[in-house]
C-alpha cells in the first residue's frame, strides 16, 4: 500500500517512447507525438516524465499516477500491466497494445463481429495454398518493423520464401491475407465514445502517397464508424490504421494499430489526445 500512496502525492505521469525497432522509417514521427503530447499535458499542470521502454527496469522503484505509451514489445507490457493492477491508469492499456498483435487483433474482431479483411493464420513452415495471387504475407504478431515483415506475394513460390524467411528469424506463424484493389487510406482517431453518430470524438483521413488514386465512392461516415467498433473491439482509445476503398465503395479494414505517429496532423491531434488523456485521468483521480 505504501507504493500506492506514493503514486497519489503528485499528479505525475510517464511516457513511453516507442521502440525503435517497432519505428522503422518513423522514429522521429513516433517521438514528436509523443513529446508534444507530453508539453501539452505538462501546460495542464501534469508532471511528465518521458521514458524509453528500457529505462522502465531501471525505474521500478517509482510509481506514477498514470502513464501514456506507445511502446509494444510483449515483455514491456507486461511490466506495465503489472503497474495497472496496481491501479495507474494506462493510455493505451497494455492489452489494448497487445491486442493489436495481428494474430490476436483477427480473433477479436471475429469475436466482436467487425468487418476485416480476409485473412487466414499459418504456420511459417506450413506450405500453404492460395486461392489468387497475389497475397499479402505478413508476420503474425507486431506490424512492420523491417524488410521481410510484410511482403507482397504475386507467386506460390514467393510465398513459400516469404515463409521461410520469417521462420529463420524466429517468427512461428504469418497472416495470409489477399491483395485488394482500391485506394488505400490511412486514418487516425481518438476516444472511444460513439457519439451520436457513433464515430470517434476526433477522427482524420487521407490517402496513401504513391498510388494511382482512382476516387473511388467513400462514404466517411461509415469508415468512422467502422474504425470506431474496431477500436473499440480491441480496446483501443488512441489509435490509427489503413483501409482500401474498392471500386464498388466497399470498405475494407486492413490494419489498427496503438497510438501512430499522426504525423500529417500532429500539431492537431496533440494537444486533442493531451485533453482526452486529461479527462480521462481525472474521472479515475476522483
Amino acid at each position: 500500500m505504501s507504493g500506492l500512496r506514493r503514486i497519489r502525492v503528485a499528479n505525475s505521469c510517464w511516457g513511453i517512447f516507442r521502440e525503435s525497432t517497432h519505428s522503422p522509417g518513423r522514429e522521429s514521427d513516433d517521438t514528436e507525438i509523443l513529446r508534444l503530447t507530453g508539453k501539452h499535458l505538462e501546460a495542464k499542470g501534469f508532471h511528465v516524465e518521458l521514458k524509453t521502454a528500457d529505462e522502465l527496469a531501471e525505474a521500478e522503484t517509482d510509481r506514477p499516477r498514470f502513464v501514456f505509451l506507445m511502446c509494444e514489445r510483449v515483455e514491456v507490457l507486461e511490466r506495465l500491466r503489472a503497474l495497472e493492477v496496481e491501479g495507474v491508469p494506462h493510455v493505451n492499456s497494455p492489452r489494448a497494445v497487445h491486442n493489436t498483435y495481428r494474430d490476436r487483433m483477427i480473433a477479436a474482431l471475429d469475436e466482436a463481429n467487425v468487418p476485416f479483411i480476409e485473412s487466414r493464420i499459418v504456420a511459417t513452415t506450413g506450405e500453404p495454398d492460395a486461392d489468387a495471387f497475389p497475397v499479402w504475407v505478413k508476420r503474425g504478431d507486431v506490424h512492420n518493423t523491417q524488410e521481410g515483415d510484410v511482403v507482397r506475394a504475386p507467386t506460390a513460390a514467393a510465398v513459400h520464401d516469404a515463409l521461410r524467411g520469417l521462420a529463420a528469424r524466429g517468427i512461428p506463424r504469418a497472416v495470409l491475407q489477399p491483395h485488394v484493389e482500391g485506394d488505400l487510406i490511412k486514418f487516425y482517431g481518438i476516444g472511444a465514445g460513439g457519439g451520436h453518430h457513433h464515430e470517434p470524438p476526433w477522427f482524420r483521413w487521407f490517402y496513401h502517397k504513391d498510388q494511382r488514386l482512382a476516387g473511388h465512392p467513400l462514404d466517411v461516415r461509415r469508415l468512422a464508424r467502422l474504425v470506431r467498433r474496431a477500436a473499440s473491439a480491441l480496446g483501443l482509445e488512441v489509435y490509427g490504421g489503413d483501409a482500401v476503398i474498392t471500386p464498388a465503395g466497399e470498405i475494407v479494414l486492413l490494419d489498427l494499430n496503438a497510438w501512430p505517429s499522426f504525423a500529417l496532423f500532429r500539431e492537431e491531434a496533440a494537444p486533442r489526445i493531451a485533453d482526452y488523456l486529461t479527462a480521462r485521468f481525472s474521472l479515475v483521480s476522483r
